[in-house]
């Protein structure tokens, strides 16, 4: 269990609470809209629903949510209010707008559910409004520094790892080689989760080089203590840009090879019960945050502790992938 940040709700506190989510979709998402909305409601004050994230904030897609609004969505993947990317958000002209947008609708506080890019979205616009502004992190890369979890990262793994268990099946009963290639174009954290968790033979990572002389003697490897199939887990945004590179330097090399790109499948789907509770606790302590006088940041995850950090905190993103990770995932491949 987490241990959750008290925080003391102010005489002025907010008196109505806007959440929107942005950028890629992520399974609990809707538990994390579900947690704000009906904790929000719970200290006696309004909720109100963005659609579409920033661009529905732009055209003023805004509404009041209820309890029954969020009735029956804890265990639906992807997010009921939608979400989209917004190149014009990214504009003083646009966040002015959507600042009006804000104004005009009382809202006194806003949640954000989102990745990195999101969270510079929020960032600006609690600079150029003053409105308060917490950040929920979700996002299945979990590549967001300052926290340990993000909303959806478990639920893409334990996807990744049923996907992989399948596909080793029919590599066994047919002596081969795949290449199985996971999301995540500048993380490999997913890799490194699946790979371990499904057993493979070598995982591919945008953080640190590997060279085709190393993969390929982990297959050879394999193959001397009676192997007649291996799994290969590279992410999309490893140096050889992907499975389809890799497979023709493999081919050329002799070894024959397959490929299964596992793509959106690991953004959709029912959330896992981690991802269930991760996202309710972010919600409800974002929702408790704004309402305890806290002007803006991110609420994430430190060990056991949940944690506030200011998004100024949040503009570097140094890599969060362990190299020893892949050293004990290596050794245990032998």
């Amino acid at each position: 269990m987490f241990e959750i940040p008290k925080f003391k709700t102010t005489k002025k506190a907010v008196k109505r609470i806007a959440v929107l989510t942005s950028g890629g979709d992520a399974p609990g998402m809707n538990a994390a809209i579900r947690a704000v909305v009906r904790t929000t409601i719970a200290h006696g004050a309004e909720s109100m629903g963005i659609q579409r994230g920033y661009s529905g904030l732009l055209e003023g897609l805004i509404h009041p949510m209820v309890p029954a609004s969020v009735a029956n969505i804890i265990q639906r993947g992807g997010t009921i209010l939608r979400t989209s990317r917004c190149p014009e958000f990214h504009k003083a002209s646009g966040r002015k707008k959507a600042i009006q947008t804000l104004i005009s609708q009382g809202v006194e506080g806003l949640v954000v559910i989102g990745g990195d890019g999101s969270f510079r979205g929020a960032k600006l616009l609690h600079q150029e409004s003053g409105i308060p502004v917490v950040g929920i992190p979700g996002t299945i890369d979990n590549d967001i520094p300052c926290t340990e979890d993000t909303i959806g990262f478990d639920t893409a793994v334990n996807t990744g790892i049923e996907l992989i268990d399948r596909i080793r099946d029919t590599a066994s009963s047919h002596d081969r080689i795949f290449l199985v290639e996971v999301m995540g174009r500048h993380s490999g954290m997913i890799a490194l989760h699946t790979g371990m968790g499904g057993g493979a033979e070598s995982i591919v990572v945008p953080e640190f080089k590997t060279s085709i002389s190393s993969i390929c003697e982990s297959i050879d490897r394999g193959a001397r203590r009676g192997k007649t199939s291996s799994i290969i887990v590279v992410a999309e945004g490893c140096q050889f840009r992907g499975v389809t590179p890799l497979a023709k330097e493999l081919e050329k090399r002799g070894y024959s090879t397959k490929i299964a790109i596992l793509g959106h499948t690991q953004r959709g789907g029912s959330p896992s019960a981690h991802d269930r509770l991760l996202a309710s606790t972010l919600g409800a302590v974002g929702v408790h945050a704004l309402l305890g006088g806290v002007k803006e940041g991110m609420v994430g995850v430190q060990g056991s502790r949940i944690v506030l950090t200011s998004f100024s905190k949040l503009s570097a993103r140094p890599s969060g992938l362990p190299a020893e990770m892949l050293d004990i995932a290596r050794n245990l491949a032998v």
